[in-house]
Protein backbone atom coordinates (compact mmCIF):
# COMPACT_ATOMS: atom_id res chain seq x y z
CA UNK A 1 0.00 0.00 0.00
CA UNK A 2 1.78 3.16 -1.21
CA UNK A 3 2.22 5.68 1.25
CA UNK A 4 3.70 9.42 1.41
CA UNK A 5 7.36 9.77 3.26
CA UNK A 6 8.25 13.35 3.09
CA UNK A 7 12.32 12.91 2.09
CA UNK A 8 12.67 16.45 3.88
CA UNK A 9 11.44 15.66 7.52
CA UNK A 10 10.56 11.66 7.12
CA UNK A 11 6.91 12.46 8.21
CA UNK A 12 4.43 9.73 6.48
CA UNK A 13 1.48 11.31 4.49
CA UNK A 14 -1.24 10.14 2.77
CA UNK A 15 -1.88 6.01 1.98
CA UNK A 16 -3.15 5.20 -0.99
CA UNK A 17 -4.82 1.55 -1.78
CA UNK A 18 -3.28 -0.87 -4.11
CA UNK A 19 -5.69 -2.03 -6.36
CA UNK A 20 -7.17 -5.59 -5.92
CA UNK A 21 -7.31 -8.27 -9.24
CA UNK A 22 -10.93 -7.55 -9.70
CA UNK A 23 -10.45 -3.71 -9.89
CA UNK A 24 -6.66 -4.15 -11.89
CA UNK A 25 -9.46 -6.42 -14.65
CA UNK A 26 -12.11 -3.76 -14.29
CA UNK A 27 -9.07 -0.88 -15.38
CA UNK A 28 -7.64 -3.10 -18.55
CA UNK A 29 -11.11 -3.92 -19.70
CA UNK A 30 -12.13 -0.08 -19.70
CA UNK A 31 -8.62 0.56 -21.51
CA UNK A 32 -9.71 -1.68 -24.14
CA UNK A 33 -12.90 -0.58 -24.65
CA UNK A 34 -12.01 3.28 -24.98
CA UNK A 35 -9.53 2.15 -27.38
CA UNK A 36 -11.91 1.07 -29.86
CA UNK A 37 -13.63 3.93 -29.62
CA UNK A 38 -10.57 6.04 -29.43
CA UNK A 39 -8.65 4.79 -32.56
CA UNK A 40 -11.12 6.37 -34.58
CA UNK A 41 -11.05 9.84 -33.24
CA UNK A 42 -9.56 12.33 -36.15
CA UNK A 43 -6.55 14.12 -35.03
CA UNK A 44 -8.09 17.72 -34.89
CA UNK A 45 -9.82 15.96 -31.32
CA UNK A 46 -6.65 14.40 -30.52
CA UNK A 47 -4.60 17.69 -30.97
CA UNK A 48 -7.38 20.12 -29.19
CA UNK A 49 -7.11 17.18 -25.81
CA UNK A 50 -3.63 17.79 -26.08
CA UNK A 51 -3.77 21.49 -25.94
CA UNK A 52 -6.28 21.39 -22.98
CA UNK A 53 -4.25 18.86 -21.35
CA UNK A 54 -1.05 21.93 -21.25
CA UNK A 55 -3.71 24.68 -20.44
CA UNK A 56 -4.92 22.25 -17.11
CA UNK A 57 -0.69 21.88 -16.26
CA UNK A 58 -0.36 25.82 -16.96
CA UNK A 59 -3.25 25.98 -14.56
CA UNK A 60 -2.49 23.45 -11.84
CA UNK A 61 1.41 24.05 -12.01
CA UNK A 62 2.22 25.62 -8.48
CA UNK A 63 -0.31 22.82 -6.91
CA UNK A 64 1.30 20.30 -9.23
CA UNK A 65 5.08 21.36 -8.35
CA UNK A 66 4.37 21.11 -4.77
CA UNK A 67 3.34 17.55 -4.48
CA UNK A 68 6.42 16.65 -6.28
CA UNK A 69 8.27 18.48 -3.87
CA UNK A 70 6.52 16.84 -1.05
CA UNK A 71 7.10 13.21 -2.44
CA UNK A 72 10.49 13.26 -3.33
CA UNK A 73 12.36 16.50 -2.44
CA UNK A 74 12.64 17.88 -5.80
CA UNK A 75 13.21 21.77 -4.78
CA UNK A 76 9.87 24.01 -5.56
CA UNK A 77 11.42 25.90 -8.34
CA UNK A 78 12.56 22.79 -10.17
CA UNK A 79 9.65 21.32 -9.43
CA UNK A 80 7.72 23.87 -11.28
CA UNK A 81 10.09 23.83 -14.24
CA UNK A 82 9.42 20.50 -14.67
CA UNK A 83 5.41 20.89 -15.13
CA UNK A 84 6.16 23.77 -17.65
CA UNK A 85 7.74 21.29 -19.14
CA UNK A 86 5.58 19.27 -19.32
CA UNK A 87 2.90 21.48 -20.71
CA UNK A 88 5.43 22.16 -23.49
CA UNK A 89 5.55 18.43 -24.07
CA UNK A 90 1.62 18.11 -24.87
CA UNK A 91 1.54 21.01 -26.97
CA UNK A 92 4.60 19.42 -29.15
CA UNK A 93 2.86 17.08 -30.21
CA UNK A 94 -0.48 18.83 -30.67
CA UNK A 95 1.10 21.17 -32.87
CA UNK A 96 3.27 18.19 -34.77
CA UNK A 97 2.22 15.03 -33.98
CA UNK A 98 -0.21 15.44 -37.45
CA UNK A 99 2.39 15.47 -39.95
CA UNK A 100 4.21 13.04 -37.84
CA UNK A 101 1.03 10.75 -39.08
CA UNK A 102 0.91 11.83 -42.60
CA UNK A 103 0.85 8.48 -44.60
CA UNK A 104 4.42 7.69 -46.66
CA UNK A 105 4.24 7.19 -50.44
CA UNK A 106 6.90 4.67 -51.47
CA UNK A 107 8.29 3.81 -55.06
CA UNK A 108 8.36 0.45 -56.26
CA UNK A 109 9.67 -1.76 -58.80
CA UNK A 110 6.20 -2.52 -60.09
CA UNK A 111 2.95 -0.68 -58.54
CA UNK A 112 3.16 1.48 -55.66
CA UNK A 113 2.40 1.44 -51.68
CA UNK A 114 1.29 3.80 -49.20
CA UNK A 115 2.47 3.31 -45.47
CA UNK A 116 0.21 4.09 -42.74
CA UNK A 117 0.55 5.17 -38.89
CA UNK A 118 -2.07 3.15 -37.32
CA UNK A 119 -2.81 2.73 -33.58
CA UNK A 120 -2.34 -0.57 -32.03
CA UNK A 121 -3.93 -0.16 -28.20
CA UNK A 122 -3.12 0.19 -24.56
CA UNK A 123 0.36 0.57 -23.75
CA UNK A 124 1.42 -0.08 -20.08
CA UNK A 125 3.89 2.69 -18.57
CA UNK A 126 6.31 1.53 -15.77
CA UNK A 127 7.70 4.97 -14.61
CA UNK A 128 9.80 6.40 -11.58
CA UNK A 129 10.21 8.78 -9.44
CA UNK A 130 12.94 11.04 -10.03
CA UNK A 131 10.80 12.93 -12.61
CA UNK A 132 7.32 11.35 -11.55
CA UNK A 133 5.33 13.80 -14.30
CA UNK A 134 7.90 14.68 -17.31
CA UNK A 135 8.84 11.34 -17.07
CA UNK A 136 5.10 9.74 -17.32
CA UNK A 137 4.52 12.87 -20.10
CA UNK A 138 7.00 11.83 -22.06
CA UNK A 139 5.00 8.45 -22.93
CA UNK A 140 1.27 9.94 -22.49
CA UNK A 141 1.08 13.09 -24.70
CA UNK A 142 2.55 10.43 -27.87
CA UNK A 143 0.08 7.78 -26.72
CA UNK A 144 -2.71 10.00 -26.90
CA UNK A 145 -1.30 11.80 -30.18
CA UNK A 146 -1.03 7.81 -31.94
CA UNK A 147 -4.95 6.92 -30.92
CA UNK A 148 -3.71 4.55 -28.30
CA UNK A 149 -4.31 4.54 -24.30
CA UNK A 150 -2.16 4.35 -21.53
CA UNK A 151 -2.01 2.43 -18.36
CA UNK A 152 0.55 3.66 -15.51
CA UNK A 153 2.47 1.44 -13.09
CA UNK A 154 3.83 4.47 -11.10
CA UNK A 155 6.86 4.45 -8.51
CA UNK A 156 5.43 3.75 -5.07
CA UNK A 157 7.04 6.61 -3.26
CA UNK A 158 4.88 8.86 -6.11
CA UNK A 159 1.25 7.90 -5.58
CA UNK A 160 0.07 11.01 -5.46
CA UNK A 161 1.93 12.35 -8.58
CA UNK A 162 0.26 9.11 -9.95
CA UNK A 163 -3.00 9.78 -9.25
CA UNK A 164 -2.96 13.70 -10.18
CA UNK A 165 -1.73 12.47 -13.53
CA UNK A 166 -4.64 10.89 -14.40
CA UNK A 167 -6.78 13.85 -12.97
CA UNK A 168 -5.36 16.37 -15.13
CA UNK A 169 -6.14 14.16 -18.50
CA UNK A 170 -9.91 13.85 -16.43
CA UNK A 171 -10.14 17.86 -15.94
CA UNK A 172 -8.89 18.24 -19.56
CA UNK A 173 -12.37 16.09 -20.98
CA UNK A 174 -10.50 13.07 -21.87
CA UNK A 175 -12.51 10.42 -22.19
CA UNK A 176 -12.88 7.50 -19.18
CA UNK A 177 -9.89 4.99 -19.80
CA UNK A 178 -8.07 6.89 -21.76
CA UNK A 179 -5.39 7.22 -19.52
CA UNK A 180 -5.49 5.23 -16.13
CA UNK A 181 -3.17 5.57 -13.11
CA UNK A 182 -2.39 1.54 -11.53
CA UNK A 183 -1.76 1.65 -7.76
CA UNK A 184 0.07 -1.56 -7.94
CA UNK A 185 2.85 -3.02 -6.94
CA UNK A 186 5.45 -4.33 -8.65
CA UNK A 187 4.66 -7.96 -8.45
CA UNK A 188 0.87 -7.15 -10.28
CA UNK A 189 3.18 -6.00 -13.69
CA UNK A 190 4.32 -9.52 -15.52
CA UNK A 191 0.84 -10.55 -15.60
CA UNK A 192 -0.53 -7.16 -16.71
CA UNK A 193 2.42 -7.41 -19.66
CA UNK A 194 1.11 -11.24 -20.55
CA UNK A 195 -3.01 -9.64 -20.49
CA UNK A 196 -3.69 -10.05 -24.47
CA UNK A 197 -5.68 -6.40 -24.26
CA UNK A 198 -1.93 -4.81 -24.00
CA UNK A 199 0.14 -4.93 -26.90
CA UNK A 200 3.18 -2.60 -25.13
CA UNK A 201 4.96 -1.74 -22.61
CA UNK A 202 7.08 1.19 -22.05
CA UNK A 203 9.71 1.34 -18.66
CA UNK A 204 11.69 4.47 -17.55
CA UNK A 205 14.05 2.87 -14.41
CA UNK A 206 17.00 0.97 -12.73
CA UNK A 207 18.57 -1.56 -14.76
CA UNK A 208 17.43 -4.57 -13.00
CA UNK A 209 13.30 -3.60 -13.22
CA UNK A 210 14.49 -2.72 -16.83
CA UNK A 211 14.99 -6.95 -17.03
CA UNK A 212 12.38 -7.75 -15.34
CA UNK A 213 9.83 -6.14 -17.61
CA UNK A 214 11.98 -7.05 -20.72
CA UNK A 215 11.39 -10.54 -20.03
CA UNK A 216 7.93 -10.14 -19.39
CA UNK A 217 7.97 -8.32 -22.39
CA UNK A 218 9.78 -10.96 -24.89
CA UNK A 219 7.90 -13.69 -23.16
CA UNK A 220 4.92 -12.32 -24.76
CA UNK A 221 6.96 -11.49 -28.02
CA UNK A 222 5.08 -7.51 -27.06
CA UNK A 223 7.08 -4.53 -28.25
CA UNK A 224 8.84 -2.87 -25.36
CA UNK A 225 10.75 0.25 -24.98
CA UNK A 226 13.94 0.74 -22.44
CA UNK A 227 15.15 3.98 -20.77
CA UNK A 228 16.93 2.53 -18.21
CA UNK A 229 20.13 3.93 -15.78
CA UNK A 230 23.38 5.62 -17.17
CA UNK A 231 26.71 7.25 -15.85
CA UNK A 232 27.55 9.58 -18.39
CA UNK A 233 30.35 11.23 -19.19
CA UNK A 234 31.26 14.80 -19.44
CA UNK A 235 34.52 15.30 -21.13
CA UNK A 236 36.76 18.61 -21.03
CA UNK A 237 39.62 19.30 -23.65
CA UNK A 238 41.92 22.10 -23.52
CA UNK A 239 40.68 23.88 -26.59
CA UNK A 240 37.41 24.11 -24.39
CA UNK A 241 35.79 26.77 -22.50
CA UNK A 242 37.21 25.48 -19.35
CA UNK A 243 35.21 28.23 -16.91
CA UNK A 244 32.08 27.43 -18.84
CA UNK A 245 32.69 23.82 -18.75
CA UNK A 246 33.11 23.27 -15.41
CA UNK A 247 30.33 25.87 -14.10
CA UNK A 248 28.16 23.77 -16.22
CA UNK A 249 29.29 20.87 -14.63
CA UNK A 250 28.33 21.67 -11.25
CA UNK A 251 24.90 21.63 -12.31
CA UNK A 252 24.94 18.85 -14.42
CA UNK A 253 25.51 16.67 -11.84
CA UNK A 254 23.88 18.01 -8.58
CA UNK A 255 20.66 18.46 -10.45
CA UNK A 256 17.64 16.70 -8.68
CA UNK A 257 20.30 16.17 -6.25
CA UNK A 258 22.26 14.03 -9.19
CA UNK A 259 19.10 11.65 -9.35
CA UNK A 260 18.70 11.97 -13.39
CA UNK A 261 19.32 9.34 -15.94
CA UNK A 262 21.87 11.81 -17.65
CA UNK A 263 23.39 13.49 -15.49
CA UNK A 264 26.61 14.01 -16.35
CA UNK A 265 28.03 12.02 -13.12
CA UNK A 266 31.91 10.85 -14.41
CA UNK A 267 34.00 13.97 -15.17
CA UNK A 268 36.79 13.24 -17.85
CA UNK A 269 38.73 16.08 -17.92
CA UNK A 270 42.74 16.30 -19.89
CA UNK A 271 45.09 16.38 -17.83
CA UNK A 272 46.04 20.17 -19.49
CA UNK A 273 43.00 22.23 -17.97
CA UNK A 274 42.87 19.49 -14.88
CA UNK A 275 43.67 22.01 -12.32
CA UNK A 276 41.80 24.90 -13.77
CA UNK A 277 38.44 22.97 -13.79
CA UNK A 278 38.80 21.48 -10.56
CA UNK A 279 39.13 24.52 -9.10
CA UNK A 280 36.03 26.05 -9.86
CA UNK A 281 34.10 22.68 -9.96
CA UNK A 282 35.37 21.92 -6.49
CA UNK A 283 34.19 25.09 -5.56
CA UNK A 284 31.00 25.21 -6.92
CA UNK A 285 29.92 21.69 -5.19
CA UNK A 286 30.90 23.23 -2.08
CA UNK A 287 29.04 26.65 -2.50
CA UNK A 288 25.68 24.56 -4.13
CA UNK A 289 22.81 26.25 -1.72
CA UNK A 290 20.82 22.96 0.07
CA UNK A 291 17.72 23.62 2.20
CA UNK A 292 14.48 22.98 2.67
CA UNK A 293 13.07 22.02 -0.86
CA UNK A 294 10.12 24.40 -0.68
CA UNK A 295 12.39 27.81 0.03
CA UNK A 296 13.01 29.56 -3.45
CA UNK A 297 16.26 29.58 -3.02
CA UNK A 298 17.40 25.99 -2.40
CA UNK A 299 19.44 24.25 -5.33
CA UNK A 300 19.37 20.89 -3.89
CA UNK A 301 16.85 19.15 -1.47
CA UNK A 302 17.09 16.08 -0.38
CA UNK A 303 17.21 12.76 -2.12
CA UNK A 304 14.35 10.77 -2.30
CA UNK A 305 14.44 8.55 0.23
CA UNK A 306 16.65 7.66 3.21
CA UNK A 307 16.82 4.66 1.63
CA UNK A 308 18.06 6.13 -1.29
CA UNK A 309 20.42 8.34 0.78
CA UNK A 310 21.83 5.42 2.53
CA UNK A 311 22.81 3.03 -0.72
CA UNK A 312 24.62 6.20 -2.21
CA UNK A 313 26.49 5.81 1.21
CA UNK A 314 27.35 2.86 1.38
CA UNK A 315 28.16 2.70 -2.82
CA UNK A 316 30.40 5.82 -1.50
CA UNK A 317 32.18 4.20 1.30
CA UNK A 318 32.91 0.91 -0.98
CA UNK A 319 34.66 3.30 -3.57
CA UNK A 320 36.87 4.69 -0.91
CA UNK A 321 37.63 1.61 0.49
CA UNK A 322 38.72 0.58 -3.19
CA UNK A 323 41.23 2.83 -3.14
CA UNK A 324 39.54 6.31 -4.47
CA UNK A 325 40.33 9.87 -2.91
CA UNK A 326 37.23 11.06 -1.53
CA UNK A 327 38.17 15.11 -1.82
CA UNK A 328 34.92 16.61 -0.26
CA UNK A 329 31.67 15.46 1.05
CA UNK A 330 29.21 12.39 1.30
CA UNK A 331 28.95 13.55 5.03
CA UNK A 332 25.37 12.59 6.79
CA UNK A 333 23.72 15.53 8.83
CA UNK A 334 22.34 14.62 12.13
CA UNK A 335 18.57 15.05 11.46
CA UNK A 336 15.01 13.78 10.33
CA UNK A 337 15.55 13.52 6.26
CA UNK A 338 17.08 12.17 3.18
CA UNK A 339 20.00 14.63 3.53
CA UNK A 340 23.83 14.16 2.67
CA UNK A 341 26.14 16.99 1.03
CA UNK A 342 27.21 16.07 -2.10
CA UNK A 343 30.40 14.37 -2.81
CA UNK A 344 33.54 14.37 -5.12
CA UNK A 345 36.03 11.26 -5.82
CA UNK A 346 39.25 11.58 -7.71
CA UNK A 347 42.15 8.96 -8.36
CA UNK A 348 39.74 6.13 -8.43
CA UNK A 349 41.97 2.92 -9.57
CA UNK A 350 40.74 1.71 -12.98
CA UNK A 351 40.19 -1.83 -12.12
CA UNK A 352 37.52 -0.34 -8.78
CA UNK A 353 33.97 -1.55 -9.34
CA UNK A 354 32.64 1.84 -9.48
CA UNK A 355 34.28 2.78 -12.20
CA UNK A 356 31.78 0.47 -13.96
CA UNK A 357 28.93 2.13 -11.60
CA UNK A 358 26.16 4.44 -11.94
CA UNK A 359 25.37 7.07 -8.50
CA UNK A 360 22.25 8.17 -8.30
CA UNK A 361 23.03 10.35 -6.20
CA UNK A 362 25.22 13.65 -5.55
CA UNK A 363 28.60 12.00 -6.10
CA UNK A 364 30.94 13.25 -9.24
CA UNK A 365 33.57 10.56 -10.13
CA UNK A 366 36.88 12.95 -11.56
CA UNK A 367 39.31 11.05 -14.18
CA UNK A 368 41.97 13.23 -15.56
CA UNK A 369 42.99 11.96 -19.00
CA UNK A 370 45.79 12.64 -21.29
CA UNK A 371 44.67 12.31 -24.60
CA UNK A 372 41.90 12.37 -26.93
CA UNK A 373 41.68 8.61 -27.50
CA UNK A 374 42.21 8.20 -23.21
CA UNK A 375 39.16 10.26 -23.05
CA UNK A 376 37.09 8.37 -25.25
CA UNK A 377 38.57 4.94 -23.85
CA UNK A 378 37.29 6.47 -20.56
CA UNK A 379 34.22 7.61 -21.62
CA UNK A 380 33.77 3.85 -23.01
CA UNK A 381 34.73 2.08 -19.76
CA UNK A 382 31.34 1.12 -18.54
CA UNK A 383 28.28 -0.82 -19.68
CA UNK A 384 25.71 1.99 -19.94
CA UNK A 385 25.56 4.36 -23.29
CA UNK A 386 22.84 6.90 -22.24
CA UNK A 387 24.04 10.29 -22.88
CA UNK A 388 27.66 12.60 -22.78
CA UNK A 389 28.53 15.73 -22.72
CA UNK A 390 31.67 16.62 -24.54
CA UNK A 391 33.39 20.19 -24.38
CA UNK A 392 35.83 21.50 -26.99
CA UNK A 393 36.31 23.86 -29.54
CA UNK A 394 38.41 21.80 -31.95
CA UNK A 395 36.49 19.71 -35.25
CA UNK A 396 38.38 17.35 -35.24
CA UNK A 397 37.65 16.18 -31.49
CA UNK A 398 34.27 16.87 -32.30
CA UNK A 399 33.38 14.54 -34.79
CA UNK A 400 35.57 12.08 -33.20
CA UNK A 401 33.17 12.25 -29.96
CA UNK A 402 29.98 11.89 -32.43
CA UNK A 403 31.44 8.66 -33.94
CA UNK A 404 33.11 6.92 -30.70
CA UNK A 405 31.57 7.60 -27.67
CA UNK A 406 29.19 4.49 -27.20
CA UNK A 407 25.93 6.07 -26.07
CA UNK A 408 22.31 7.18 -27.75
CA UNK A 409 23.11 11.01 -27.01
CA UNK A 410 25.70 13.50 -27.36
CA UNK A 411 25.38 17.53 -25.86
CA UNK A 412 28.58 19.53 -27.55
CA UNK A 413 29.80 22.60 -25.31
CA UNK A 414 26.42 22.14 -23.26
CA UNK A 415 24.93 19.68 -20.50
CA UNK A 416 22.78 17.34 -22.22
CA UNK A 417 18.72 17.71 -21.50
CA UNK A 418 15.83 16.06 -22.67
CA UNK A 419 13.72 18.17 -25.85
CA UNK A 420 10.66 17.41 -26.82
CA UNK A 421 11.94 17.99 -30.50
CA UNK A 422 14.80 15.26 -30.02
CA UNK A 423 15.04 11.40 -29.99
CA UNK A 424 15.75 10.50 -26.46
CA UNK A 425 17.49 6.97 -25.31
CA UNK A 426 20.48 4.88 -25.25
CA UNK A 427 22.19 1.98 -26.14
CA UNK A 428 24.21 -0.93 -24.03
CA UNK A 429 22.88 -1.37 -20.91
CA UNK A 430 20.92 1.68 -20.97
CA UNK A 431 18.34 0.28 -22.80
CA UNK A 432 16.90 0.57 -26.35
CA UNK A 433 13.73 2.02 -28.50
CA UNK A 434 13.47 6.24 -28.42
CA UNK A 435 11.16 8.80 -26.69
CA UNK A 436 10.39 12.43 -28.00
CA UNK A 437 10.17 13.18 -31.56
CA UNK A 438 8.80 11.45 -34.30
CA UNK A 439 10.32 8.14 -32.92
CA UNK A 440 8.65 8.45 -29.81
CA UNK A 441 5.25 8.75 -31.48
CA UNK A 442 5.76 5.89 -33.77
CA UNK A 443 7.67 3.65 -31.15
CA UNK A 444 4.10 1.49 -30.54
CA UNK A 445 1.88 1.75 -33.41
CA UNK A 446 1.71 -0.25 -36.39
CA UNK A 447 3.14 0.96 -39.74
CA UNK A 448 0.99 -0.31 -42.11
CA UNK A 449 2.10 -1.27 -46.02
CA UNK A 450 -0.75 -0.94 -48.28
CA UNK A 451 -0.08 -2.05 -51.54
CA UNK A 452 -1.77 -0.59 -54.54
CA UNK A 453 -2.09 -1.02 -58.35
CA UNK A 454 -0.74 1.61 -60.76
Amino acid sequence: MPTQVNPATGEEGKTFPELTDDEIEVKIAKAAETYREWRLTDLDTRVDLLNKIADVYDAHRDELAAVITSEMGKPVTQARTEIEKCAKGFRFYAKNGPAMLEPRENELTNGRSVSHWLPQGPVLAVMPWNYPFWQVVRFLAPTIMAGNVGLLKHASSTPECAAKLEEMVVEAGGPEGLFQNLHISSGKVAGIIADDRVVAVTITGSEGAGIKVAEAAGHNLKKVVLELGGSDPFVVMPSADVKKAAETAVWARLQNAGQSCICGKRMIVHEDVYDEFMEIFVDGVKNIVIGDPTDEATKMGPLSSQGARDDIVEQLDKAVKSGANKLYGGDVPDKPGAWMTPAILTDIPKDAPVVREEFFGPVAMVFKVGSLDEAIECANNIPFGLGSSVWTNDEDEKQRFIRDIEAGMTAVNQMLASDPYAPFGGIKRSGHGRELSSHGLHEFMNLKNVMLPD
